[in-house]
């Protein structure tokens, strides 16, 4: 089995908001990734007193461990698990019902010698490569299908659409929404490799159009994970001149924080 993780921050001066681990289990048999996008909120919205980087840390720490040890649970009945553990314990110092509470993305899968197991709950992304060089996108598309109009701004999203019927969801507080995740499995032999990434990591194809998701994972298991994070801040870099250029207003975000996670089975 051969791994690469790279998770880096859009900013040094700032923590990192992703969340990234690959974990197998101590009897050698299959294996497991988690990889999580925390939600940015608005400066001095919500009633929490944990930063979205604490939140990631505990909610990743659980999905990580629940993957290999609960190999009895489905994994939305892992990603259940892990939300209420992590609930529990802020919820006697936090407000977990505000709309703004700590929250992110979710992408976990796991593999064992017969199948293997995705999870993906928002806009972070699974890639799944078969024998024949074929990929397959594993999404959860709800985010990209709402008009741009309920969109606060290109990183910010309303909460009037977050974890809302005809909306999106996100892990928060609430084990429920589990049961949104896209989820299922695939044969074993079906899967040669896999690759999850953060939007920070996908703008290569969905924000600069680089290439589509065959092309991107090509690029990663070509060039490694690192080089695509690299172009990417480079395509970040000539995107924010050519806008100044033009007296064109910048993106939400110039820079996303990034994560590439890559496993070849």
């Amino acid at each position: 089995m051969r791994t690469e993780l790279i998770s880096e921050a859009a900013d040094p001066g700032r923590p990192n908001e992703d969340f990234a681990a690959l974990a197998v289990p101590a009897s050698g048999q299959g294996g497991a990734l988690v990889v999580l996008d925390g939600v940015t909120p608005p400066p001095g919205n919500g009633n929490c007193l944990h930063s979205v980087h604490w939140f990631c840390a505990r909610l990743g720490g659980a999905l990580t461990e629940l993957s290999v040890s609960r190999r009895d649970l489905t994994l939305r009945e892992v990603l259940s698990a892990a939300i209420a553990r992590t609930a529990e314990a802020h919820a006697g110092t936090c407000e977990l019902s505000h709309p703004r509470t700590p929250q992110t993305t979710v992408v976990v899968a796991r593999w064992s010698e017969a199948t293997v197991e995705y999870l993906v709950l928002s806009d972070s992304v699974l890639l799944a490569e078969g024998p024949d060089g074929t990929v397959t996108a594993l999404l959860d598309d709800r985010l990209a299908r709402l008009p741009r109009a309920s969109l606060a701004t290109d990183a910010i999203v309303d909460a009037t659409v977050r974890n809302k019927e005809g909306g999106f969801f996100t892990a928060a507080a609430d084990p429920s929404v589990a049961a949104r995740a896209v989820a299922g499995e695939l044969p074993r032999t079906a899967v040669r490799a896999l690759a999850a990434l953060t939007d920070g990591a996908t703008r290569w194809t969905e924000t600069f159009h680089q290439g589509d998701w065959t092309q991107l994972f090509t690029y990663v298991r070509e060039e490694g994970a690192a080089a695509l994070v690299e172009r990417v801040r480079v395509l970040e870099a000539a995107d924010r001149a050519d806008r100044a250029e033009r007296g064109r207003p910048g993106r939400g975000k110039t820079h996303d924080d990034a994560t590439v996670v890559f496993v070849r089975l």
